[in-house]
């Protein structure tokens, strides 16, 4: 194992580990401030990159691509909180579970409905096309740089809105207790409907970024929402931080242990302890701090 393939695989993971942030933050906001167990979460990274996928072919202009699938996640967003999501707030967590999974269900069917079956691929802009150089040896994708910088933007672009402004104080306020900021004459439904947009589009962010790395396809977004759950258990629900951490350990985790595991004890064996890994490390942070590593309860 060479420095530079070391290098390389460590950006790979923190790339990886931007994407599970942008899911995690947006399960996180939900279940804290709405109480929601969301499993049709992954539905909007998926919404996301079909969006850029559709948009891609009737917009040359990658940038107003962009714009128009995030503009048409937020759309589907709000039909869906309106219509599906709002009669589950006041549900118990196993109602909930069960109608967003079949939610989530619902939306895989009719992207084959809309898209068909057979996967779909997007060009990556023509001008993040290139590549940096690591060391004399290694390069690496520039695209795949702009996915980990736009992420941290964004990321960023949370904090602040959460911290520096005045919806980001009722956001806040909410997740402490929502009946007391209702009672002060916040309207609570139209603050549910902008975090729940906002999660959406933090989790459709991941999809457009996505859609030119990987096949576009019906379900895509399961996979990774269940990663995204790992996160929050680990880092704590309602951290902001937690999710940052937790999701770069997380990513880091299952990029090397994907090389290193399968080098060490074959192929077989070695994918199954790469495929446990990161769920070994939430068993263990558990077990140590029940709330997460960050959690607002953590001993």
């Amino acid at each position: 194992m060479t420095g530079g393939l070391v290098l390389e695989q460590a950006f790979n993971g923190l790339q990886f580990g931007m994407i599970l942030f942008l899911m995690a933050v947006g399960v996180t906001l939900a279940f804290g401030v709405m109480n929601l167990i969301n499993l049709a979460h992954g539905s909007m990274l998926m919404l996301g990159a079909y969006f850029i996928a559709a948009a891609a072919t009737k917009i040359t202009a990658y940038p107003l691509a962009f714009v128009a699938a995030l503009m048409l996640t937020a759309v589907a967003s709000v039909l869906l909180e309106v219509l599906v999501m709002r009669p589950l707030y006041r549900m118990g967590h196993l109602d909930q579970v069960l109608a967003t999974f079949g939610v989530s269900i619902a939306v895989n069917e009719a992207v084959i409905m809309i898209w068909g079956r057979e996967a779909m691929f997007v060009a990556p802009p023509e001008w993040l096309d290139g590549t940096v150089a690591l060391t004399d040896t290694i390069s690496y994708p520039l695209y795949r740089l702009a996915i980990t910088g736009v992420a941290a933007l964004a990321g960023l672009a949370l904090w602040l809105l959460l911290a520096r402004t005045r919806l980001g104080m009722r956001i806040r306020a909410g997740a402490e207790n929502g009946d007391i900021v209702g009672a002060l004459g916040v309207n609570v439904r139209l603050l549910f409907i902008g975090v729940f947009v906002i999660s959406s589009l933090l989790a459709a962010l991941g999809g457009v970024m996505l859609g030119p790395l990987i096949a576009v396809q019906s379900g895509m977004g399961d996979p990774l929402l269940i990663l995204a759950l790992a996160v929050v258990v680990i880092g704590g629900v309602g951290s902001l931080k937690g999710a940052l951490v937790a999701s770069l350990a997380v990513g880091l985790l299952d990029t090397f242990g994907r090389m290193i595991w399968p080098h060490l004890m074959g192929n077989i064996i070695g994918n199954i302890v790469a495929n446990a890994s990161v769920y070994i490390l939430m068993a263990l942070v558990i077990a140590v701090r029940p709330s997460g590593l960050f959690g607002n309860h953590a001993a």
